[in-house]
């Protein structure tokens, strides 16, 4: 299998296409029951199995990092299996309150996720959108947390769901260095048309990272892959959610072949609705 294709945030080489942890963490975007069955499937052996497929691959990025002693182990262990090192990219949320027992708490938070080896440090969705202004077209104070984040010797960078932090944040020279933004065909989770969103990203100064880019399970790989890397830029990355390792390898697989511009390397599920369209 080829190595995945890079990009840089920043100076850091990652990974364009990237793993996710909500469907580790037990995030599934679609029942309580789902995330039960999700916590309980989670183990450490089966978490480390499926970082070891995409760091086989070249796929070495990993975001939504967090001091989980569960994830944390299973890292350790798909790195040591591979022979190679993930690049942490993590997604804090902040104390966002007035006054210096706040600001003491975000930096608690930071210090341990520089503690766990976070390479690129992006507020949270419910941080960055909280303090998002649309009447000064800015966002609040997130100058005074890219700051405590560089201090620490991570890369800052905002995960919203609002398309209106990355046009703020470029317009107001924030110091940032990548978005996380909403990003799938169907509009899943997404505020504003798809094609606004499209626009948005092309013109955002910084690399982007998609997130959700199948709608959770409301696109299959295929349909949803092929939108994402056909209507990104180079720089820009996505970020899959996956529940085996042999799913790893098929969105790898898929990926690479949209990339190259050829057929994926996959077999089909089979049902008997499909007998009569297979070839003899």
């Amino acid at each position: 299998m080829a190595e995945f294709p890079r990009t840089e945030i920043e100076n850091l080489s990652v990974s364009r296409l990237i793993m996710g942890t909500n469907w580790w963490l037990g995030f599934s975007h679609t029942s309580q029951a789902k995330d039960r069955q999700i916590l309980e499937w989670a183990t450490r052996e089966r978490l480390a199995g499926i970082m070891e497929t995409f760091l086989r691959a070249g796929v070495d990025t990993i975001l939504g990092i967090r001091s989980d002693p569960k994830l944390e182990a299973a890292m350790k262990d798909a790195e040591d299996r591979a022979g190679r090192g993930l690049v942490r990219i993590g997604t804090p949320g902040l104390n966002i309150a007035d006054g210096q027992t706040a600001l003491d708490e975000t930096a608690r938070i930071l210090d341990e996720y520089a503690s766990i080896g976070t390479r690129v440090c992006m507020p949270h969705q419910q941080t960055t959108d909280a303090l998002l202004d649309r009447t000064t077209r800015s966002i609040r104070r997130m100058d005074t947390y890219c700051a405590m984040i560089r201090q620490r010797g991570m890369i800052p960078g905002l995960s919203t769901h609002m398309p209106e932090s990355v046009v703020y944040a470029d317009e107001t020279g924030l110091d940032v260095a990548a978005y996380i933004q909403i990003y799938n065909a169907v509009g899943f989770l997404m505020q504003l048309e798809v094609d606004w969103v499209h626009k948005i990203i092309w013109g955002a100064k910084h690399p982007v990272i998609a997130i959700k880019p199948m709608g959770v399970n409301r696109l299959c790989p295929l349909a949803g892959l092929a939108f994402a890397w056909a209507t990104l830029r180079k720089r820009d990355m996505v970020c899959v959610g996956t529940m085996t390792a042999d799913e790893a390898k098929e969105l790898i697989e898929i990926s690479l072949a949209l990339l190259e511009r050829r057929a994926p390397g996959v077999q089909l599920q089979r049902t008997r609705s499909k007998t009569s369209v297979e070839k003899r």
